[in-house]
């Protein structure tokens, strides 16, 4: 009796935190979230560690697969995205048998969209690898993501579940799920590629074997442990194409954006493949996930924006929202200046990391260089995020689509061919393509939310 008061209150906290003060709500659930995208980049980052020493082909391998993986994170962050604006907004209009519904629903769709997508790319995985430039890599890109898609369901679910969970403010469960993932990743990389000597197929069963954890574990606290916000009860499931129409307005657009940037980064590797070769590809693919690292505070915070974005649209109270739009933005811009200087001042010693081997060790200037160009990209990018995840919050899905397009396809993609071949940069010219075309998306997108808001506030 007691744990379950005990419950109760913790969830009444969570719920009250979610709809009240925003600027406070933002930090509170943004710090576990950077937390967990840090364990997340870890993983991520372990596998190119370790994988560097197989030498550049083995990492440039990793480089053509990583478009498609990102696409299947952006299904799961996607629908993460839908199931958590929904269930917040539902939050902030006090609609408790709503917010069940659309929990409900999102675990729905995971098991269909896991479904079909998995379906999709074990049969044709090698046609669009080389459609990609994959060519002397194709092998070692193969042996990797037939493993990797063939549970893309794990990574699905983690991320819708961490999405419902976040929508009631509850960020420090997925973040201990996560912790046990990226650990056990870790551990079982250095085992799986070089103790039993399986190579780049080791690191793609140290991915699935560490995410089917977090699946267990996230499965426990929605399903068997009761104790969320939500519930999930076949007696409160009503089937709605509404509800499931709420979701896809939102997981769609924001599914197509990673879907966006992975053809971008398809382009991009296009490019440096004409003008670097492999090589250039696996600079890219080292440095770029530094880049990531650098940027997932603003991620994290643009994550906490869709939740108390969300409840303050729900709520109709246009003033929060606002502040959680403003606010969002200057402690990204401000966390972003002090990782981009770090990652400046110190991007010789980074590039060290990928280059440990005597295979990839003359990779280590040009990953520096690349480090240090990508300085100007990180103060730009939280203004972009935040206007997404804003829209976002809102159910405004093809809005936040729309800025992606235009920053990705129009801005970033002309510049990066602008200065790599136009001007005859070669594969720099790549980098400030990103560095220029994302700057201007960036500052777009945050303009057209601000206005956008201001608008709400004044006409209600």
């Amino acid at each position: 009796m007691n744990s379950e008061i005990e419950n109760s209150k913790g969830v009444d906290q969570r719920i009250s935190m979610v709809t009240g003060e925003p600027k406070k709500a933002i930090r509170v659930l943004a710090i576990p979230m950077i937390i967990s995208m840090f364990l997340i980049m870890a993983y991520n980052l372990a596998d190119s560690i370790w994988v560097a020493g197989l030498g550049p082909n083995a990492l440039a391998a990793l480089g053509f697969i990583n478009p498609l993986f990102m696409i299947v994170i952006g299904l799961g962050n996607g629908l993460g995205a839908g199931a958590t604006s929904l269930i917040a907004r539902c939050i902030g209009a006090k609609n408790k048998e709503g917010a069940d519904n659309a929990a409900m629903h999102s675990l729905i769709l995971t098991i269909v969209v896991s479904a079909v997508i998995t379906v999709i790319l074990l049969l044709f995985l090698k046609e669009i690898l080389l459609l990609m430039g994959a060519g002397v890599t194709i092998d070692l890109a193969m042996e990797y993501g037939q493993i990797v898609f063939g549970g893309l369901i794990f990574f699905i679910f983690s991320n819708v579940a961490s999405g419902i969970l976040r929508a009631e403010g509850d960020v420090n469960r997925p973040m201990y799920a996560i912790a046990a993932t990226t650990v056990l990743n870790i551990i079982l990389d250095p085992i799986f590629i070089y103790y039993f000597g399986w190579g780049v197929s080791g690191a793609a069963w140290a991915t699935i074997l560490s995410s089917s954890l977090s699946c267990v574990v996230l499965f426990y606290w929605l399903l068997l442990k009761r104790d969320t916000y939500v519930s999930f009860s076949r007696e409160d499931f009503k089937a709605s194409w509404n509800v499931i129409k709420n979701i896809l307005m939102v997981a769609l657009p924001a599914s197509i954006e990673s879907l966006v940037m992975s053809i971008l980064g398809v382009i991009l590797n296009l490019m440096l493949v004409v003008t670097g070769g492999a090589e250039a590809v696996a600079v890219y693919t080292a440095g770029w996930r530094v880049v990531m690292m650098a940027m997932i505070p603003p991620i994290g915070i643009g994550t906490a924006a869709i939740t108390v974005g969300g409840a303050a649209y729900g709520a109709r109270n246009y003033k929060n929202l606002s502040t959680a739009l403003s606010y969002s933005a200057k402690l990204g811009v401000g966390i972003a200046v002090v990782t981009g200087l770090l990652s400046y001042v110190f991007a010789g010693n980074i590039a060290t990391i990928f280059t440990y081997s005597p295979e990839s060790a003359f990779m280590a200037p040009s990953i520096a260089a690349f480090l240090q160009v990508m300085f100007l990209f990180y103060l730009t990018v939280p203004l972009g995020i935040t206007a997404s995840s804003i829209f976002q919050g809102m159910g405004k899905g093809f809005t936040s689509l729309i800025l992606t397009v235009l920053r990705e396809v129009v801005f970033v993609a002309f510049f990066s061919y602008l200065f790599a071949f136009t001007l005859g940069f070669g594969s720099p010219g790549v980098w400030w393509g990103i560095v220029v075309g994302g700057g201007l998306g960036c500052v777009v997108a945050y303009i057209w939310a601000t206005i956008y808001v201001r608008r709400l506030k004044r006409n209600y």
